[in-house]
């Protein structure tokens, strides 16, 4: 099993990119918002596309829109897998490029 980690900025941001001849399995995605304290002005949300290899990110592959993520809140997304094969990615945007992290957990399939 492998992790990856990034803090989700507000323009595009690879969370995973398939590398060439490579298939993995997405077991987990976490997002979290680390904010110091719980006032809402710590508020975020973040959108997740699935983009796949040579597509560009637009509205058929957005997969989670405009997802509201409290101040020290977690979003955990464990319940379905994605297969993702050579040059396909997720990608990750946040109106705050301060605010949230994410982390996937995948295996090479």
């Amino acid at each position: 099993m492998a992790v990856e980690s990034v803090l989700i900025l507000s323009s595009d941001t690879n969370l995973l990119l398939v590398p060439v001849n490579k298939s993995y399995a997405v077991t987990t995605i976490f997002v979290n918002n680390y904010a110091s304290s719980t006032a809402s002005s710590n508020d975020s949300s973040f959108d997740m596309h699935v983009v796949k290899n040579l597509q560009t990110k637009n509205n058929a592959n957005k997969v989670i829109n405009n997802m509201s993520m409290p101040a020290q809140e977690t979003f955990v997304l464990n319940m379905e897998r994605l297969v993702l094969g050579e040059g396909d990615k997720i990608v990750l945007t946040s109106p705050d490029s301060d605010k949230l992290s994410a982390t996937v957990s995948y295996l090479e399939v």
